[in-house]
């Protein structure tokens, strides 16, 4: 039996315990502690080199963990892989590397994952379709200008990262993990991209909003963590700290470096 379930009554969608992580001598994670619920969006914080990207991997499955584990609804994961975390319906939006700019977006969208007819044969036109609908119930692309067809490359970072989440959202996602969706972004762009995390809560989906930026985080999460130096430094919800007194805290955590 792969699977372990463990003892508690209130199970998170998503856990990890006592997680650590090193690269030959170097100590990536330490003892890291974390959760998401079902339908919670969390914000996880920190500067470039805190461990946000092995966290992301080991979650997705691409890293293993040196030590602790990883539960999902409440059962440990043995042998976890990225296969594992697709079949758990986890997806990984990593950041310039979610969708292949010189195809349409319809082709982006069902990727590995075509529609086929009886024969077998990829559905084009029920793929066009489907991608029309999601450009106009999701992505609220408006524009007569972009369609189906419109290859990624010609679209702005908001939307790219639009086409991402709704493309997750198609395939019932569970948890939706954004590394670093608002980067380089205008003030314009990142609205609409905060727009599309909303998307994922009104859907019932749980999202891990992962970035260096409080700003942009706060307006959409529930639950601030904050890593530092491969540990968690710490973690509020977010109806109990205003922005101003988390953005103190933050710099707190920076001047003890």
């Amino acid at each position: 039996m792969n699977n372990v379930k463990m003892n508690n009554s209130s199970v998170p969608l998503l856990e990890v315990k006592n997680i650590s992580k090193s690269f030959e001598n170097v100590l990536a994670l330490k003892n890291i502690n974390f959760k998401i619920g079902e339908n919670e969006i969390v914000g996880l914080i920190g500067d470039n080199g805190a461990g946000k990207s092995t966290l992301i991997k080991i979650l997705s499955g691409v890293f293993g963990p040196d030590t602790g584990g990883i539960y999902w609804k409440g059962f440990l994961q043995k042998n976890y892989s990225v296969t594992k975390a697709k079949e758990n319906g986890i997806t990984t939006v990593f950041q310039d590397r979610a969708l292949t700019d010189q195809h349409s977006i319809w082709r982006n969208i069902f990727m590995g994952r075509e529609i086929t007819n009886f024969l077998g044969l990829v559905n084009i036109r029920m793929e066009k379709d489907e991608s029309l609908k999601l450009m106009k119930v999701k992505m609220k692309f408006t524009s007569k200008f972009i369609t189906p067809d419109t290859i990624i490359g010609n679209l702005s970072g908001g939307e790219r990262q639009g086409v991402a989440i709704s493309r997750a959202l198609y395939f019932d996602s569970n948890l939706i993990i954004l590394d670093e969706p608002t980067a380089g972004l205008s003030l314009v762009e990142t609205e609409k991209v905060l727009n599309f995390v909303k998307d994922i809560k009104s859907c019932g989906k749980s999202c891990i909003f992962i970035t260096h930026n409080l700003f942009h985080v706060y307006p959409v999460v529930e639950r601030i963590v904050i890593i530092d130096r491969g540990e968690i430094a710490c973690s509020y919800e977010k109806s109990k700290i205003s922005i101003e007194e988390l953005e103190n805290r933050m710099q707190e955590i920076c001047r003890i470096k």
